[in-house]
C-alpha cells in the first residue's frame, strides 16, 4: 500500500508512514517552555530531567500481518539511573546487544484509548546505530495486544490518521 485516502481529511496521501513517535518524552511536555533549557538535557536518543528523571528512545515493533514489513512506534522508556547510565557507557559499543535488558516504563502517550503511560517494558539493546527494541509486559492493554499478535495494514492507517490529525 503506497498511498490511501484519509478519513480524517479526505485528502489523498502518497504514502503510508509505517513509523511515528513523539520527540521528547511525555514528562517533557508538561514542563514549561522557559524553563526547559535549564531543567532538560535533550536528544534524539536519550533525555535527562531535573537530573533525576532518565529516558531513552526505543522500537515498539508491530507486526503488519498483511504487510511487506512492520510498523513502529518510536516511543520513550523511563529506565533507573544506574540502567540509563551503563546503556549510556555502552551506546557506541560493539557487542551492547549482549547486555540484559532493562527493565523500564513507557513514557510517550501514544494514541489508544486506554493510556499508554507506565506501561511495563524491557528495553532490548540492539547493536550500534540501531535503537533499542521495547518489549512491552504481555497484558491486555490494545498496544501490548497489537504487538504480541500482529495488525493489518487498515489498522497503520487507522494510527497514521490518529497520528497526523490527532
Amino acid at each position: 500500500m503506497t498511498g490511501y485516502v484519509c478519513s480524517t481529511c479526505g485528502e489523498t496521501h502518497d504514502e503510508l508512514p509505517m513509523c511515528f513517535g513523539p520527540h521528547a518524552p511525555a514528562m517533557w511536555f508538561s514542563i514549561p517552555e522557559p524553563e526547559r533549557e535549564s531543567r532538560v538535557s535533550l536528544s534524539s536518543d536519550q533525555c535527562i530531567i531535573d537530573e533525576e528523571h532518565f529516558f531513552i528512545l526505543g522500537c515498539i515493533v508491530l507486526p503488519v500481518i498483511d504487510g511487506p514489513e512492520p510498523f513502529v512506534w518510536l516511543a520513550w522508556v523511563s529506565l533507573s539511573e544506574i540502567n540509563f547510565n551503563r546503556a549510556c557507557d555502552l551506546w557506541v559499543s560493539e557487542d551492547r546487544e549482549n547486555e540484559p535488558p532493562y527493565f523500564g516504563w513507557l513514557q510517550s502517550g501514544l494514541p489508544y484509548e486506554v493510556s499508554t503511560l507506565s506501561l511495563k517494558t524491557k528495553v532490548v539493546s540492539q547493536p550500534v546505530g540501531v535503537r533499542p527494541l521495547i518489549e512491552l509486559e504481555p497484558t491486555n492493554h490494545p498496544l501490548s495486544l497489537e504487538q504480541q499478535h500482529g495488525i493489518t495494514m487498515a489498522r497503520v492507517q487507522q494510527i497514521a490518521e490518529a497520528a497526523l490529525h490527532g
